[in-house]
This record gives C-alpha cells, structure tokens and sequence, in this order.
C-alpha cells in the first residue's frame, strides 16, 4: 500500500543504511529477502537518512524537513531481530543508492507496488516510479533493475527467510472491485511464493492482507462492509493456494493481529478510549487524532494504531515484527522439549550407574536382597546455537528400588523415578515445566575380571505447564499449553577388571552403547489468538557408543570412594524440525529448525559409598555431562540395605 504525499523531493536526498542495532539471537537463516508495497519498503522513495518510509518520523517533532528519520517497517525490524546484516535490510532499487554509489540491498518492497507488480521485481524487472496520478512526472521511471531471480540465475537461496506482503494497491488502485477479482489478485500474491520455492526458497513469510475495512481510508463509509468481504475472500483464496506449495510458507495472520489490538490497546500500549481505527497520527487522508495526532497539544504516534489512512505507525509495525519472530522462534524453544525429558533419563541412568558403582565388587550376599532409595537435583544449561536459544533448567528427583543377587555371577533388579524439572528459556524467559515417571529392570553381571549391566528403561513425561513468553509491541504475549509423552532406552555396558579381588582399588576400562527414543504428542495452545499455535508430534532419537574408565578406592574399611569418566559419540545428532500451524489458520502447516543434539559429549562422576552398619550403606554423588552446548550436572545421597 501507498501514500505518496508525504515524499520529500529527491535533490538532496542520501540513503544510508539501517543504524538500529541488531540484538542477540539465533540466526538460522543465511540472509532476508523482502518483497511487497509501501507496507514493507525500506526506503525506496528519496527522504532523510535512510529513505522514505511509510510510517511516522521518529520525533521530537514528527514533521517533514526537520531532519527527522522515518521509522523502521516491520520487516526490517524483524530482520534485526534475527540478526540480519543490516547492509542485507536496506531497499535493492533506490535511486539514491543508485546516485551514491551505495550498495543494494535485498528489500525489493516498493511503495505502490500491486501484486502483478510485485511477482514482476521478483521475475522479470524492479522499478521505482513517480505515481501515475502525478502532474508532468506520473509513471516516470526513477531507477529500474532486473529483478531478485533474474540477478541470481532463476536460483533462489535455500537457508534465506523471503518475505511477502502485497494486495492493499489493488483495492486502493481500482483494481480489486468484485469477488473474482479479489481471487486473481490473491492467487499473483501466491504465485511470488510459488514463483520463489521453484527457484529453491525454502522458507518464505506472506502477510495476510489486513481488512481494509478497519482502516481510517474505509472505516466509516458506505463501502467499509464490502471492503471488508473483499479483503476477506483475498484472505481465503491466499491461504488455500499457499497451503499448495511445496515449502515452508508461513503465514502471518494481520487481520487478526490487528482486530486484537483494536479490541484490547493497553495490552499493546495503545491509548484508551480513543478511535484506533477512525483517527491517524498525521491527518493524511483521514481524520487526525485530537489528543495524540501530529498537531495536537501531545503528538505521540506510539499511542496510536495508524500514521495515516492504511499505513500502520512504528507502534503497529513493532507489533507486526514481534508476531513475525514468535513464529520463526517458537521451534527454537519447543524442541527442547524432549531434550527435558533425555536430561531426566539422563539423571535417572547416572543414579543407577553410581548406584552400582559405589557397590563394585560388593554385591549383597547370594540370594539377599537390596532395596535402595536416593534423592537428589540436577540442572541443565543449554547454550545458544543457530537454531535453538540458550535455556536453563533445575529439577529434583526421586528413586526407589530394588535388586536381587540370583548367583554367584548374575544379579537382578527393578528401579523407579520421579523427576521434576522447569527449564527457562528466550529472551522473555518462557517457563516450561516437566514431571517424568521412569521405572527400568537390569542385570547386572561379573565373573572373574568381566563385568557387564544393561538397563530397559520406560517412561511417562506430563508437560503440566508450557507457558511460551515473547515480545509483543510494548508488552509481553504468552501462549499456554499442556502435553504428554513417553520414552523408551536401553542402555549396557562391558567391562574388564584390571585388578585382583584382594586389592583395595580397582580400575576397568569398559565400552557402552545407549539408544533412546523420546516422543513428545501433539498439542494446542488454549485460544485462537493470533500468536496460539499448534505443534505436532516430537520425536527425539538418540544412539550412542562411548568408552571410558571406572575406578575406586577402599579409603577405610567403611568408605570407599570411586569416579567414572567416559566419551560418548552420538550418531543422531540432526537438526530437529518441528511441524507448526497457528490455530486460527489449522491448514497451512510449515515445518523450522530447532535444537541440534551434539555429536560427542564427555561425562565424569565422583562419589563416595559409607557402610554405616553390616548391612546399611549411605551413598553421595556428583556428575557432570559436557557436550559442544549443553551441560548437566546433578548429584544424589541415598541409602541401601541388605535383608
């Protein structure tokens, strides 16, 4: 969409790039492409600093010629957001680039574009022109190029994040008057998306027109309600013919988003009790808000839902931008899901293991049994990677069970688990909470210097409180939800007793192999906002060999002390992808990157064993797993006995 009466003549006039300064966060896309009309344009048309946008100037005093900059569009602040070279975010056919010699960018959004225009920069040719209803210069071409696939052989970057919005200027031109017009120009719209994945996009973000009835250019005239249908067809037509292609399209519900917004200002810093969709900030074709608007006695276009009749102000386009990252960082979070539920296995392996351990070569007498009970914490840091954001976990547990010694070589025995973990994670620090149930049956074997256990361990994971946390405008958006799952992993080990019998250390070199499979079920958000989103099912594999050395040490006759150190290869070590789809819009599903396990990971124990009678010993341990991003570190008291 467009309004051009705000352009500010070209003599003079220099581009520069975009100065706002990127933030941490993943970056798993190798770059941003945008394409669309003056919703998204960086700063085609010439104006202070970086361009003209259409959006409000960024103050003190809001106005034209006062050297003021406009404010950043949604896409560009979401390209920030992600970490996007800022050189990337700038327009890609300014004139003024073109006259300072500055280098393009990959924004070909131009204010004014409709869709034919925009599927025509993205295959054939990019123009910037003077508008056609212009006096003397209407249709004057500033600065044309071949467009983003003709620059790039008909080849489109696979790891790049496309962006389109488009559709307003077809209503606002004449374009769009009756039903199948609103079809055609929503299926040119899909066709850039279509046009995009041939090439080899794999991921690309289109905007669902927002309802052109609920703008100050319609609201309140005889044509808003028709407006609206026809903004609303455009909208259907669009998702049906995305949901065809062969690629990750995800769409960005705006309608929606701003109907929320209207409904409830505070939430987005809005002003109350004023007319958000009848007012404007800077009177341009609509009416200007008398308490907030450019003109009044305390200009504040923040307050406000639209600078002008259709162009949203820095307030709308930070919401928009916001929404847009909570989809794309939605996976990086959701998928470490299962890594909860591995890290309670985990720690639910290691107690038996130290368990063991601190009994090596002092198994109960041969048909007594062993029941045993230990508690204990752990705690998970997870470092940020590409596709995953950094996260900390606590937890504690409890274990019950027990073994039985059959003969002279072979013992048995069944354990249970209890386990309670929350992990927080991303910027707003989402709060994730896990209760797992573990129970495992082993085998344990030694005869003269071999040794040898295995464990089956099942499990039951309730997620009882998933509550998802991410910036929205001002304020703060929060999805909730609960989820299940289970676990399955089988985990042995070979050793060899370098020692004798008598001596009062021991030392083993052994081989493990461990396999697990961890699934978290589908689930729901609560609600049909338009940030509520729907995940399915997870699954989490993971097979490993690892070598490594344990030892102990007869310190007294009542303590002895023990350590195990070994190095672990994982060979499932592939990148999670989680399959999304918003609850407002259940059929257009797209798949993104999440957490990546690490490909090898050390992991060390210590511990000391106390016989405080013949029959009652009393265990501590402490452990740590160290992996390329993640660590885990617990440890455990608990006490056994023989009967």
């Amino acid at each position: 969409m467009r309004r051009f009466s705000l352009i500010i003549p070209l003599a003079g006039c220099i581009l520069s790039v975009v100065s706002e300064r990127a933030v941490a966060a993943p970056s798993p896309y190798s770059t941003m492409i945008v394409f669309g009309d003056s919703l998204s344009d960086s700063g085609h048309y010439p104006g202070v600093g970086s361009g003209m946008r259409f959006t409000n100037l960024t103050g003190p005093t809001y106005k034209e010629y006062r050297g003021e900059e406009y404010a950043g569009v949604a896409p560009t602040r979401l390209g920030i957001k992600l970490g996007i070279a800022p050189a990337d975010l700038r327009p890609s056919t300014s004139p003024g680039n073109f006259l300072t010699g500055e280098p393009d960018g990959n924004n070909w959004a131009v204010g004014g574009y409709r869709t034919d225009q925009i599927l025509n920069s993205i295959k054939t040719e990019s123009k910037v022109a003077f508008p056609d209803d212009w006096a003397l210069v209407g249709g004057y071409v500033l600065r044309s190029k071949p467009g983003y696939l003709v620059q790039n052989s008909f080849t489109a970057d696979p790891k790049a994040l496309y962006f389109i919005s488009g559709g307003g200027n077809d209503f606002l031109q004449g374009k769009v008057t009756n039903p199948a017009e609103a079809g055609q120009a929503a299926q040119r719209l899909a066709a850039s998306a279509h046009t995009l994945q041939q090439a080899g996009a794999r991921y690309i973000m289109v905007w669902l027109l927002p309802d052109l009835g609920l703008t100050p250019a319609v609201y309140g005239t005889p044509t808003q309600a028709g407006t609206s249908a026809l903004s609303a067809l455009f909208n259907h037509e669009l998702t049906q013919q995305l949901a065809q292609i062969d690629a990750e399209v995800i769409p960005l519900n705006i309608p929606l988003l701003l109907r929320e917004a209207i409904a409830d200002p505070a939430r987005y810093g809005l002003a109350l009790g004023q007319d958000l969709v009848a007012t404007c900030f800077n009177g341009e074709e609509c009416t200007e808000n008398p308490q907030y608007g450019l003109n009044s006695a305390t200009p504040n276009p923040a307050k406000l839902l639209f600078n002008d009749s259709v162009h949203p102000t820095e307030t709308g386009q930070q919401l928009i931008a916001d929404y847009a990252y909570s989809l794309l960082a939605a996976p990086w979070e959701l998928t470490l899901l299962p890594v909860m539920a591995q890290g309670s296995l985990n720690a639910h392996q290691d107690q038996l293991r130290h368990q063991w351990a601190g009994d090596n070569g002092h198994w109960q007498a041969v048909g007594q049994w062993r029941p045993l009970l230990a508690g204990g914490g752990q705690r998970l840091e997870i470092d940020k990677q590409a596709t995953s954001v950094r996260a900390d976990g606590k937890g504690y547990n409890l274990n019950i069970g027990t073994s039985y010694r059959l003969d002279e070589t072979w013992r048995f025995g069944v354990a249970g688990g209890f386990y309670r973990q929350r992990l927080e994670t991303g910027a707003n620090e989402s709060d994730y909470k896990l209760n797992s149930y573990m129970g495992s049956v082993f085998a344990q074997y030694q005869h003269s210097h071999w040794w040898g256990d295995a464990a089956l361990t099942l499990g039951r994971m309730d997620y009882d409180s998933l509550k998802r946390k991410f910036a929205l405008g001002v304020g703060e958006g929060m999805e909730q939800g609960q989820a299940d799952g289970h676990l399955r992993a089988l985990s042995t080990r070979l050793g060899y007793e370098i020692a004798q019998a008598a001596d009062l250390w021991q030392l083993s070199p052994f081989i493990s192999a461990d396999y697990s499979r961890v699934e978290v079920n589908r689930y729901e958000e609560k609600g049909r906002r338009s940030t509520a989103l729907n995940y399915e099912e997870q699954t989490l594999v993971s097979k490993r060999l690892g070598a490594g050395l344990l030892a102990s040490y007869q310190l007294t006759p009542q303590i002895r002390v023990f350590a195990e150190a070994a190095h672990e290869h994982e060979f499932q070590a592939r990148t999670q992808r989680l399959d999304i789809a918003l609850n407002s819009l259940p059929n257009n599903r797209f798949k993104l990157e999440g957490y990546t396990p690490p490909s090898n990971l050390g992991r060390i124990s210590l511990g000391a064993s106390h016989r405080l009678t013949a029959d009652l010993r009393l265990q501590a341990t402490y452990n740590v797993r160290k992996s390329d991003g993640v660590t885990q570190q617990g440890a455990n008291i608990g006490l056994s006995l023989n009967y």
